[in-house]
C-alpha cells in the first residue's frame, strides 16, 4: 500500500469517527427537557389549564415521532391526573408555532398553572424526565 493510500485511509476513519461522535452527541440531546426562562408569550388561545400544569406539544399527521410523543405525554398524564395534555396541528395553527418558536417537530412544552412556559424539549422525551418535570409544579 502507498503512502497516498494509507493517508487517505487514516482521513477517512478519522472523519467517520468525528462524524460518530458528533451523531451520538446530537442523539443524547433529542428528547432532552430543558429548564427555560418564562418568557412573555400570549398563550391564552392555546387552552392550557388554569387550575395545574399543562403539556403541550406540536405535532403534523405526517410527522412519525409525533405519534411516540402522544404515548409520551398520555402515559404521564394518565399517572398524574392533575396534569392536562393539549395537541397542536402544526400545520392547522402555525402562528402559535412561530408564537412559541417552534422549528422543528415534535416539540413540547411544559406550562405552569399561571400560563408560563416552564420547560421545552425537542424531539420525543422520557416519561420519567417528563414526571420528574411536572412533580414539582403539582406541589
Amino acid at each position: 500500500m502507498s503512502t497516498s493510500w494509507a493517508l487517505a485511509l487514516t482521513v477517512l476513519i478519522a472523519a467517520l469517527g468525528i462524524a460518530y461522535v458528533i451523531g451520538r452527541m446530537v442523539s443524547l440531546r433529542a428528547g432532552a427537557l430543558k429548564e427555560v426562562e418564562a418568557a412573555a408569550v400570549n398563550v391564552s388561545d392555546l387552552g392550557l389549564s388554569r387550575t395545574g400544569p399543562t403539556v403541550l406539544h406540536f405535532s403534523a399527521p405526517w410527522c412519525g415521532p409525533c405519534v411516540a410523543v402522544r404515548r409520551v405525554v398520555d402515559e404521564v398524564c394518565e399517572q398524574l391526573p392533575e396534569v392536562a395534555h393539549v395537541e397542536i396541528d402544526m400545520d392547522a395553527n402555525p402562528e402559535a408555532a412561530r408564537r412559541l418558536s417552534v422549528l422543528s417537530l415534535p416539540t413540547t412544552f411544559i406550562f405552569d398553572a399561571h400560563g408560563y412556559q416552564r420547560y421545552r424539549a425537542a424531539g420525543v422525551p422520557k416519561a420519567a424526565d417528563l414526571r420528574s418535570a411536572l412533580e414539582p409544579l403539582l406541589a
